[in-house]
């Protein structure tokens, strides 16, 4: 594996993959590597992080950040970032994704006017709700671990920018979509807001990572 800069390697995260499941493979990998040429591996040379979480369905750019570099996480986790999204129409999902409990909610099928019109809506500064399954901590706790346990869980809304958002694909009820956004911002959100724009309702049923700043997809050096 190639590492672009002192201790930056990118990685192409595959569905069905935790970023801890990532961070602690390749922890294992440089731990066997070490071990290979007679080298006690210390605690900083097995130190693995990651600057942003992709969730189990998503694939895309993910940051792992080695040694010293783990200091770095802020660094890109302020950065903008580039998605590509399947959104499908008819449906919501408890978690906003495939993997959650599923509700039909409407057969209405708009049409490819009315969908760049509800884009249009979501241009710019907008207020998020972030998913009550996500990583955000609330009074110290995950939101993801209280909403499993079946707690209410109440996410603040935040201020997000939409730079761009472009309408790729459209195959009822599928659209695809491209989009440039701020640090925060949470694709599953965006992809209720738009069926709720439509009256359809909606879920992210594909996710995929692009950019991070600087940092694209079409440099990584692993695949996991």
């Amino acid at each position: 594996m190639n590492i672009i800069e002192d201790g930056i390697l990118l990685v192409d995260k595959q569905p069905g993959w935790t970023s801890f499941d990532v961070v602690a493979k390749i922890r294992g990998m440089r731990r066997a590597a070490l071990k290979e040429t007679g080298v006690v591996p210390t605690k900083r040379q097995l130190k693995v992080g990651h600057a942003g979480t992709l969730d189990p369905f998503a694939t895309g750019l993910l940051i792992i950040l080695l040694g010293d570099a783990t200091k770095r996480s802020d660094e890109f986790l302020k950065q903008d970032k580039i998605y590509e999204a399947t959104i499908r129409l008819g449906q919501v999902s408890s978690t906003g994704d495939p993997e959650g409990e599923l509700t039909a909610v409407s057969s209405i099928q708009p049409t490819e006017v009315e969908i760049h019109a509800a884009l249009e809506k979501f241009m710019g500064q907008i207020t998020q709700t972030p998913p009550i399954y996500s990583a955000i901590k609330i009074n110290g706790q995950r939101a993801y671990k209280l909403a499993r346990k079946g707690q209410v869980v109440e996410i603040p809304t935040r201020q997000v920018t939409i730079h761009s958002l472009d309408l790729l694909e459209y195959n009822y009820p599928n659209l695809k979509i491209r989009t440039h956004v701020s640090s925060g911002t949470y694709i599953r959100s965006l992809a209720q807001d738009i069926g709720e724009a439509l009256g359809t309702g909606a879920y992210c049923s594909e996710l995929r990572r692009i950019s991070i700043g600087k940092m694209t997809i079409d440099s990584v050096s692993a695949i996991l």
